[in-house]
């Protein structure tokens, strides 16, 4: 049951998120393009007025979508490039974080990609490809440390990152498009697991964690 403030207004914590959420699903299902900011405002229960005064425009609503889902992104990442243990465990971790991250916002995934390989539809511009580079970038970094280590095998770096990429990326890709596979975390956990076995110093490894 929701919380309400004097005279039974909701808090405008949850009339915030709850034109958030409605757009997002609008966004995804619609596209950014045809879903009305109307629709937005009668799907979420309120008036054009509210929406005006949170985010001024179906711009707005837009980019607080892109901003705050990457905000989330960066700190998910950030953290979990951060944690102890050997290189594949947190390869590993990373790449389960990351892809987790993407199940929980799948929608907002969904609109990524329709904007990003779609037909134009007229949204503001957010910088996707900086979210790209900030995956990249981590799962290379770790890389590099492996190398370094001894824990990987003496090889092109680049060509590793891009391998373990592939594989999260070819996962979402799944999600997206033929969730029914039921490919998810433990399916690209074993695909990564593949490819660590071909890259890692320890031949036959297991990584941390990882389903029998």
């Amino acid at each position: 049951m929701k919380r309400k403030t004097k005279g039974g207004i909701p808090p405008e914590r949850d009339v915030r998120e709850r034109l958030i959420e409605v757009a997002t699903g609008l966004f995804a299902n619609k596209g950014y393009a045809t879903a009305t900011t109307r629709e937005i405002v009668c799907a979420a229960g309120v008036t054009k007025p509210v929406l005006y005064y949170y985010f001024r425009s179906k711009e707005g609503i837009y980019l607080e979508i892109m901003e705050k889902s990457y905000k989330r992104f960066e700190s998910v990442v950030g953290e979990a490039a951060s944690v102890s243990g050997d290189v594949i465990e947190r390869l590993l971790y990373l790449c389960d974080k990351a892809f987790e991250l993407v199940l929980e916002k799948i929608d907002v995934v969904r609109i990524m990609y329709s904007i990003y390989y779609g037909p134009p539809q007229g949204a503001p511009f957010f910088d996707f490809d900086g979210v790209h580079q900030k995956l990249y970038e981590a799962i290379g970094q770790i890389v590099i440390e492996g190398i370094k280590k001894k824990e990987l095998k003496e090889a092109n770096p680049e060509d590793m990152t891009w391998a373990i990429l592939g594989a999260f990326h070819m996962a979402m890709e799944n999600e997206l498009s033929h969730p029914e596979r039921e490919l998810g975390r433990e399916g690209l956990r074993r695909i990564l697991t593949l490819i660590f076995g071909g890259i890692s110093r320890q031949t036959g490894r297991r990584g941390k964690g990882e389903t029998k």
